[in-house]
């Protein structure tokens, strides 16, 4: 990977990113997920009374799984709707460069908007004494459940032209993802299947950075959901199948 490839990626990154901010979706966006998450947060903070933030990142995963395909269900379905996909694939440049530049755009986004709950942590920390490795560990988890949020979306978003059919298939597949290893669905599941579908669920995973252990297979599994995803969705603008 040269000088020049990264160099296109970021200039693609760039232009991703800005489009966001050059349309009403980013202010409607982080003015939902705000709105959502400190109205979320202070009706429980002060009926329990303690100075943690627990109950607000099990409450994340939530808002993500609808927020996250409403920024991806346009990244492909719109270009394809609009054919400037044909324009866009024609120039010199590879699908991966595409793929990543869209999904970095979307994720620097979603970052973003975390950074902007930073008033919530201060809110905890002049109240009270917080346990800062849990609120460390659930910020990162969220980065990295959002993340496979997106890249799942982003490979559904690939499948189709119609922004609403993606979004509805992303909130579908992330709640899938989501639930598929939680304790109430392992139940009702056969011995022999529990653990791979606990190993495969995301939520799992999110609880168990949030605890503030960050465990290298937690870190390994969240990469490599959002490089299977990346990975599918690449192949499928290769073999352009909308044509």
């Amino acid at each position: 990977m040269n000088k020049e490839y990264l160099k296109t990626i970021y200039s693609l990154f760039k232009k991703e990113l800005m489009s966001y901010f050059n349309s009403p979706i980013a202010y409607i966006f982080i003015g939902v997920f705000l709105v959502m998450g400190n109205w979320l947060f202070f009706k429980w903070f002060f009926i329990i009374g303690q100075a943690s933030m627990r109950n607000y990142f099990s409450l994340l995963p939530w808002i993500f799984l609808f927020l996250a395909p409403a920024l991806t269900m346009r990244l492909w379905a719109e270009e394809k709707r609009s054919g400037t996909i044909e324009f866009l694939l024609t120039l010199p440049i590879t699908n991966w460069q595409v793929v990543l530049a869209k999904f970095f755009g979307a994720l620097v986004f979603l970052f973003i908007s975390l950074l902007m709950t930073f008033t919530l942590p201060i809110t905890i920390f002049a109240l009270g004494n917080a346990d800062m490795g849990p609120i460390i560990g659930s910020y990162l988890g969220a980065l990295f459940l959002g993340g496979s949020y997106l890249a799942l979306g982003l490979f559904i978003s690939s499948l189709t032209k119609n922004q609403i059919i993606a979004f509805i298939l992303g909130v579908m597949a992330c709640f899938g993802f989501f639930i598929i290893g939680a304790d109430f669905v392992l139940a009702g599941a056969p011995m022999a299947l529990a653990p791979i579908m606990k190993f495969i669920g995301l939520g799992s995973h999110f609880n168990s950075i949030a605890r503030g252990v960050i465990d290298s297979k937690d870190v390994i599994y969240y990469i490599s959901f959002i490089f299977m995803f990346l990975w599918l969705n690449a192949r499928v603008i290769e073999n352009r199948t909308w044509k």
